[in-house]
């Protein structure tokens, strides 16, 4: 039996045993005690829930705050920020989804996006639960208690998770109010450094190798040392990069935690828009993050990251950008593609970001900050 029909068969048995004997809430509870972000989320989504993380505790300052994540994540969270609790799940290891199991039923559970995890989440006792409306899945969502419409107005991915339930806005986000502590330091450079992350999600999502060689040779020229990073696996982007290795390398060496202390302490990171810019974000280094196929609005700063050095760069009317889809409801108002590349040959939306221009952003940007 595979790992994700044994997770399947552990939450699917579980949650209808638990809703037969203890129906759902139709109402939240006023003030619930234990509280259960569920999703299986990337991480660049995973960041952008800090709002939601940051409103439930100012909301519900007593409350045990818990939130699934995908096991790589769990070191991002060691520090309790917001005082959340991460608990490690991914459907591939069934482990995980026992250890979820062992947990204390919750009062409240919030399900950002992807409904199926409303399943999850009332395996895990959660008496009423709480997730976007107009899932096209009706399979999905029986367990949903209280369905939040996305709405008609624009609003980043932030805002519509933090939208799913009452209370004050969080405060804007501050330097201090995530830190990071690897159980391994990495060996940052003695000096300004600008960190250039070549890897992505998908290779549509990718920059030309000769366009972040021009960006590191004019990053360099300005007195920074550059610093290459990319994912396990993404080695050979950087040598194309970088054929003659002229500047230093973690590619495929360094942790979720580690990666946060290198990008901690950069004066400038230029990233793809994949979970490493957002991680920048949220370690508070001053970041440039190419759009392509993705949508700037839906991860645009909003409220809550307003005071980060965060810069979105690419053209935000790009004519293929023209798929209305936000995990999988319509919304008439997004614009992104989520086309592979059997479907696009060549991401022209990258290759219409010129490396002077990234140049020229990055020069704007450093100036502020200095």
């Amino acid at each position: 039996m595979g790992e994700r029909f044994a997770t399947r068969a552990a939450v699917v048995t579980r949650a209808l045993a638990r809703r037969l004997s203890s129906p759902g809430l139709a109402k939240p509870p006023a003030a619930p005690r234990r509280i259960l972000v569920a999703h299986h989320l990337l991480l660049g989504d995973t960041v952008m829930l800090s709002p939601l993380l940051a409103k439930l505790r100012a909301d519900h300052p007593r409350a045990d705050i818990a939130m699934t994540v995908s096991p790589a994540m769990v070191p991002l969270y060691a520090t309790r920020p917001w005082g959340v609790r991460a608990l490690a799940f991914t459907p591939r290891d069934a482990a995980t989804t026992r250890a979820l199991l062992a947990e204390a039923p919750f009062d409240l559970a919030v399900v950002p996006g992807d409904n199926r995890y409303s399943w999850l989440a009332a395996a895990l006792g959660a008496r009423h639960v709480v997730a976007h409306g107009d899932d096209p899945h009706a399979l999905r969502n029986p367990f949903v208690d209280d369905e939040r419409a996305i709405g008609d107005v624009p609003a980043s991915w932030g805002e519509l998770v933090a939208a799913l339930v009452a209370g004050d806005e969080p405060a804007p986000y501050r330097r201090g109010d995530w830190t990071v502590r690897p159980a391994v330091p990495v060996d940052r450079p003695a000096g300004a450094y600008a960190v250039l992350h070549v890897g992505a999600s998908t290779a549509l999502k990718r920059w030309p190798a000769a366009r972040w060689a021009a960006v590191a040779a004019g990053l360099a020229s300005r007195g920074l040392a550059v610093v290459w990073s990319a994912g396990g696996g993404e080695e050979p982007l950087v040598a194309e990069c970088d054929p003659e290795g002229r500047h230093a390398s973690t590619a495929g060496r360094l942790g979720l935690d580690q990666l946060w202390q290198l990008l901690e302490g950069a004066r400038l990171v230029v990233a793809p828009d994949t979970g490493v810019a957002h991680l920048a974000r949220a370690a508070f280094a001053p970041t440039l993050a190419l759009f392509g196929p993705g949508s700037a609005r839906l991860c645009a700063s909003g409220d809550f990251w307003r005071d980060t050095p965060w810069q979105a760069l690419g053209d935000p009317d790009f004519p293929c950008r023209d798929q209305q889809r936000l995990f999988g409801r319509h919304v008439a108002w997004v614009r992104r593609c989520g086309r592979g590349p059997g479907e696009c040959a060549e991401p022209r939306c990258m290759h219409a970001i010129g490396a002077d221009a990234v140049l020229a952003a990055a020069d704007a940007l450093l100036a502020s900050r200095a």
